[in-house]
């Protein structure tokens, strides 16, 4: 049983921002878990609720640093792939 929890939302713009960026972390999901912390994650329309069960808090810790750099890599590359399309047009 877990002692130690956190839960991370993120509202954007749209739906679709939401999407791809669920999308662009949702393949961490299971691959960087351990021993010590378990992660969730789900969107529901324009809101990414990520959810961390840690036995202890330095392993929450580490996954709150995880997830939020996954999270922060997700949205600066939707960025930047925007404005390609946009100086594309």
């Amino acid at each position: 049983m877990s002692s130690h929890d956190s839960t991370l939302e993120f509202d954007y713009e749209s739906t679709a921002r939401a999407e791809l960026v669920a999308a662009s972390v949702a393949r961490e999901i299971g691959e960087i878990d351990d021993d010590r912390s378990r992660t969730t994650l789900e969107r529901d329309g324009d809101r990414v609720c990520i959810e961390i069960d840690a036995d202890d808090v330095i392993a929450l810790r580490a996954a709150l640093n995880t997830w939020f750099s996954l999270i922060d890599v997700a949205e600066r590359t939707a960025d930047a792939g925007l404005g390609v399309l946009e100086s594309d047009q």
